[in-house]
């Protein structure tokens, strides 16, 4: 299976000025765990996740403060939509993250998670069974 089979389409892309909380709220409304970053004046594109999220918050940092720029990670590892799941895979344990950017042709067209991975290798969900 390859990532483009995997990955979500759903690319939230917000600016490097947006706070932490407008990016939280952002992410919670789309139901997703990172947001491309995209600064016109920095080079290339950046990630966002929840965990970068967290840990501001977690220092004691005000979301309503802090901007985007500040917690974005910018030397991204990113995925080719042909990749398999297992370069994914790679890709991420190696690099101790969960999320990559999946670029086709330059240009961000979806996010791989390690949650769309699971989904993917592990058996559909089963009902729970009847109690006894």
């Amino acid at each position: 299976m390859l990532v483009r089979d995997a990955m979500s389409t759903v690319v939230l892309t917000i600016g490097p000025d947006h706070t932490l909380r407008q990016a939280a709220a952002l992410m919670a409304a789309r139901r997703v765990g990172a947001a491309v970053v995209h600064d016109p004046d920095a080079d290339g594109t950046g990630i966002l996740t929840e965990r970068d999220i967290l840990v501001s918050v977690g220092l004691g940092q005000d979301p309503n403060a802090e901007h985007t720029h500040a917690h974005t990670t910018n030397n991204v590892v990113f995925a080719a939509p042909s990749w398999t799941l297992e370069q994914a895979a790679q890709a991420m344990a190696h690099g101790g993250f969960r999320h990559l950017i999946v670029l086709d042709g330059g240009e961000p067209v979806g996010i791989v998670s390690v949650r769309d991975l699971i989904r993917c290798w592990a058996p559909a969900r089963q009902p729970a069974p009847a109690p006894v």
